[in-house]
């Protein structure tokens, strides 16, 4: 991931700023949301896409307590850069670099028996104690360890470890499957299997420092599902996690990262005129063209071809045509921008540009899949790094 610190009018072809104000903003408001628990920033995919060490410096300054990432690479890079306090890591296969992780005191997730023996031989290795979680399956069918006699297992071997001194078991937790979907029944079956592999942990001897099933959704709208801690991922960065939910406003959040570019070329084009790959585009008349140098190598979705907007000079445009590697056209109808005017494809639309969201429905995905995307070759640029106040 591109990191650089540049001035607002630095001459980049494209540029993802990240509004480090805005995140820690957001932290703070989803603090609020759940005043109980303690939040873990999930900086998984390099923060979504925005950047995953100055993400989650800004998150721990703004009161998060945990961080939180899929891969133990992920989790390792962090401690590399000098993050401090509780990282957890779930993603794990076998063969994984366990030791390693025991000896930065990170988190690391057991959904199954090979991974707990695994973790148990690591910890021998290091001759220090694991931090582990035990995560259940109550119901999304991914991760986790199923109830019934596979959780029975599970827990007991765990706690049969943790007598001998090679681990602690930090955390019991799981995951939504449903919780974007207000009402679906999947929430609160959920819901109270989870409360039924605690108890059943606990009453065998557990005694986990965290409990935790609620991601952003369930943190914005299930106080319920809160317990001792909330991992908030996309809510993080300003974006709701379901349009049914709400827009990002409606909770007090703010999108985090706005996309743009130079327009590359401006031209004048006869109507029956051809625009890029297959001509799926034909100018209706006289027109001009604008050139973007963003294309799908930078993640800008070919799924929104003759769909995404665009902001250029105040007023919305749409992709002209199929969107190709490295660029994409705009009919401007007319108008004449100087090359090198900027085109905003997304931000936190209140100067009128289009929103993930937007180009989420263009695209037919969620927003979560725009933001994430949005490749190496475009820097991402930091700004208000300062804490406020």
């Amino acid at each position: 991931m591109s990191e650089r610190t540049a001035p607002r009018t630095a001459p980049l072809r494209a540029r993802a700023e990240i509004d480090l104000a805005a995140l820690r903003a957001n932290v703070r408001a989803l603090r609020a949301h759940a005043p109980g628990a303690a939040v873990m920033t999930v900086v998984k995919s390099e923060a979504y896409g925005h950047g995953a060490v100055p993400c989650a410096r800004a998150a721990l300054a703004a009161g998060a307590t945990w961080l939180g990432t899929a891969t133990p690479e992920e989790a390792l890079a962090l401690r590399a850069a000098g993050l401090p306090g509780r990282i957890m890591c779930w993603l794990w296969t076998p063969g994984g670099p366990w030791r390693e992780a025991v000896e930065a005191d990170l988190d690391v997730s057991v959904s199954g028996m090979w991974a707990l023996r695994e973790v148990v031989e690591a910890a021998r290795h290091a001759d220090r104690p694991a931090r582990v979680q035990l995560k259940a399956d109550t119901g999304l069918g991914r991760n986790g360890c199923q109830p019934g006699d596979d959780w029975a297992e599970l827990v007991r071997e765990a706690l049969r470890a943790e007598a001998e001194g090679l681990l602690r078991v930090t955390g019991l937790w799981s995951h939504f499957a449903c919780a974007d979907e207000p009402g679906h029944p999947s929430i609160a079956a959920q819901l109270g299997l989870f409360r039924e592999m605690v108890a059943y942990a606990e009453a065998r001897g557990a005694r986990p420092e965290v409990r935790h099933i609620a991601n952003s959704p369930a943190t914005l709208t299930l106080p319920a599902s809160h317990f001792d801690l909330v991992r908030t991922g996309i809510a993080t960065y300003g974006i709701s996690p379901s349009p049914e939910l709400g827009v990002p406003a409606d909770f007090g959040l703010r999108p985090v990262m706005t996309l743009s570019a130079s327009m590359a070329l401006v031209k004048r084009v006869p109507g029956g005129h051809g625009v890029s790959y297959g001509h799926h585009y034909v100018t209706p008349g006289e027109t001009t063209l604008g050139l973007v140098p963003l294309g799908y190598a930078d993640g800008v979705p070919r799924h929104a071809s003759s769909a995404g907007p665009v902001l250029v000079e105040g007023k919305w445009r749409t992709v002209a045509g199929r969107v190709a590697m490295d660029q994409f056209v705009v009919d401007l109808g007319g108008d004449e921008p100087a090359p090198g005017a900027e085109a905003v494809l997304f931000g936190p639309g209140d100067r009128g540009e289009p929103t993930a969201e937007d180009w989420a429905q263009a695209a037919g995905t969620i927003a979560y899949e725009i933001v994430t995307r949005i490749g190496t070759r475009v820097p991402r640029v930091y700004v208000n790094e300062e804490q406020d106040g």
